[in-house]
């Protein structure tokens, strides 16, 4: 189907779909998409990641509260009690024409038990993956313990710290700001974030700091290919990047309290160089199980973030379980490419063999799109079969499909597979573009809602007709009204 599309009658039926959006009420951010919707889209853009900025403090300082006022919205969850934030959360923001990403994590607490203990870990790795920080403190309640032990981590980071004495609700306050140059950090920047007082002289410091685009956030255009390695514990993560490396890296067993990152290695298999993440860090609480999924979650999504694709690992000897299902569901949130790797293969009998293969088909369907591999970390055998399943997944990641491609993609579709008349409407795609790769995303422009199925239905076909193999895709629709007249 893809292969009969004329690219010159395609241009220019697209150029007339275009036209006929004239008539429907567009916003300014419509009218940006479809300045980009004929351009030359066969080659992949590489949108520089913008500045990365973690907030972090104790628990009530009013993290929370900042990040809703330097977005103007009120999107983050703030309540009076500490601790509603939990995950570490990011946002994209704008301030003075420059594009940044703000990343509102948990509170911070020194020797937190549980789920606190998660949160602070959270709010850790949060630094790490930082351009510059902003330290929120409570300047009503002045620095405490827990401040110190915070401003300690900071320091330990390197990364340029922000000290913003919050609640300075108005100028007679002020000295309780300048309490805070105890801290050793500088200059505290007295703000208000409920009320909006001091946050712009804060953010247009910040920016001074900042680079134009994040070092650490960055998309790479040459090197390696990033991979992280996720998967419950013991299914063969710290095996594959042991018989990768050829070495006998051995397992860190997590201790409370410890500062744990994913470990980069770089590995060649059949000839290519990669640089697989590891996250076999990842472990079970052997006590206080309260908020062990949230903090093995908060590991592998930290890999993640690195990553350009995540392999999955399953041990095949157990049954396919809620949490592998759930890692997967990781991945897939992540945005990454995606590729299934089947450990311990060589140990199956028969009858595993089939049961195995019945639990792929019932509890993985979702990504039956994804490259399969079975492997033996162990022995090492099969492992050269990652490298095709990585390369698939990561082109597919990174395809574009040209606007007048696909138009006449959608169109063809819309006309021999119309959407479902509902309420004796019958919504029409009146146009479509690839928004952006890695992962491929699509905006359509309707008269009215697409359901659900019907997306599904589209993602289905997109994948039939151009492959998409190893990439999540995901479909946006923007339903947009006919101008009245006169308008």
């Amino acid at each position: 189907m893809a292969e009969e599309f004329d690219p010159e009658i395609d241009l220019a039926r697209t150029e007339i779909l275009r036209e006929e959006l004239e008539d429907y009420e567009l916003e300014e951010e419509d009218l940006a998409l479809l300045g980009l919707a004929l351009d030359d889209d066969s080659t992949p853009r590489y949108n520089p990641a913008p500045p990365v900025l973690a907030i972090v403090g104790r628990p009530n300082v009013g993290k929370s509260a900042l990040v809703n006022r330097i977005l103007g919205r009120r999107e983050a969850v703030v309540e009076d009690k500490p601790g509603i934030t939990r995950d570490r959360v990011s946002y994209k923001a704008d301030w003075n024409g420059r594009a940044l990403t703000l990343v509102d994590t948990g509170g911070w607490e020194h020797g937190a038990m549980g789920l606190d203990a998660a949160v602070a870990e959270q709010a850790e790795i949060a630094v790490e993956l930082a351009d510059a920080v902003l330290f929120v403190v409570d300047a009503l309640v002045g620095a405490t313990f827990s401040d110190e032990k915070v401003v300690k981590m900071l320091r330990a980071s390197g990364k340029p710290v922000f000290l913003v004495a919050n609640k300075i609700d108005d100028y007679h306050l002020e000295a309780e700001a300048a309490a805070l140059w105890s801290l050793g950090l500088g200059q505290p920047y007295p703000v208000s974030a409920l009320h909006g007082r001091g946050v712009a002289d804060l953010l247009d410091a910040a920016l001074k700091t900042l680079p134009e685009k994040s070092n650490i956030a960055k998309d790479e255009y040459s090197g390696p290919r990033r991979v992280a390695l996720i998967g419950r514990p013991n299914v063969g993560k710290s095996s594959l990047l042991n018989k990768a490396t050829g070495t006998n890296r051995a397992v860190v067993s997590d201790l409370a309290g410890t500062t744990r990152d994913p470990v980069d290695e770089q590995v060649e298999i059949a000839g290519k160089i990669w640089r697989f993440i590891d996250t076999a860090g990842i472990r079970r609480r052997l006590h206080r199980v309260v908020g062990a999924d949230f903090y093995a979650s908060l590991r592998t999504a930290a890999a993640l973030e690195r990553a350009e694709v995540a392999v999955v690992l399953f041990d095949v000897t157990e049954p396919i379980s809620e949490a592998d299902i759930r890692i997967v569901q990781l991945a897939l949130d992540s945005g990454r490419a995606l590729v299934l790797a089947f450990n311990k293969w060589d140990m199956l009998d028969d009858e595993r063999r089939i049961y195995i293969e019945k639990e792929i088909d019932r509890d993985l369907a979702h990504v039956d799109w994804a490259p399969r591999v079975n492997i033996s970390a162990l022995t090492g055998r099969h492992l050269e079969k990652l490298v095709p399943a990585l390369e698939l997944a990561l082109e597919s990641w990174e395809q574009r499909i040209p606007t007048g491609k696909l138009n006449a993609f959608v169109q063809e579709l819309q006309a021999s597979t119309p959407h479902p008349i509902r309420g004796g409407k019958q919504p029409r795609i009146l146009f479509g573009t690839q928004a952006a790769s890695r992962p491929p995303k699509f905006v359509l422009f309707a008269s009215g809602f697409i359901e659900a199925g019907y997306r599904r239905f589209i993602i289905r076909k997109l994948r039939e007709t151009y492959g998409f193999e190893g990439s999540p895709l995901e479909i946006g629709v923007r339903v947009r009204e006919r101008r009245k007249r006169g308008k």
